[in-house]
């Protein structure tokens, strides 16, 4: 079973599948994050919708590309969560099946490409307190009682 994070589905709402990959990104203490800062300010875990006929690991690496600017290497599936949402910038109403992964970052390849975002650094304690999402501040949790 996936466990569900956040409202309730209501049945009075049809819901549309909207599968993601997101990665949680350690190097030396910290977690490379993403921060967006359009439409409202918000610290996540680098990831997306896995687009149409792709699978999730390319989707992982262009969406952490896109988020952050970096690349990373050899992902690794920790899990994953269920999420009812309206999303807001597709008008859709959205069962999100997000996928987590862990990864190593490799490289800053450049800024950024997705508009409203930057990479962010922070250490374990401050990104399991500032993560948006309660799901990614549990599997950051989770990672880092792992590491210790």
């Amino acid at each position: 079973m996936i466990r569900r994070f956040g409202d309730v589905p209501r049945r009075d709402q049809t819901y549309h599948l909207r599968p993601g990959a997101y990665a949680l990104l350690p190097r030396n203490g910290q977690l490379l994050l993403t921060c967006q800062m359009e439409p409202a300010f918000d610290i996540q875990l680098p990831g997306g919708g896995i687009d149409p006929g792709e699978s999730p690991l390319p989707a992982l690496h262009r969406e952490v590309f896109e988020e952050t600017g970096w690349s990373i290497a050899s992902p690794k599936r920790l899990g994953a969560f269920r999420r009812y949402t309206f999303m807001p910038e597709y008008d859709l109403w959205a069962e999100k099946l997000c996928h987590i992964y862990v990864a190593r970052p490799l490289r800053r390849l450049g800024p950024p490409g997705e508009q409203g975002h930057q990479a962010l650094w922070l250490d374990h304690q401050a990104a399991i307190t500032r993560l948006g999402n309660p799901a990614a501040r549990s599997f950051a949790m989770q990672l880092f009682t792992r590491t210790r």
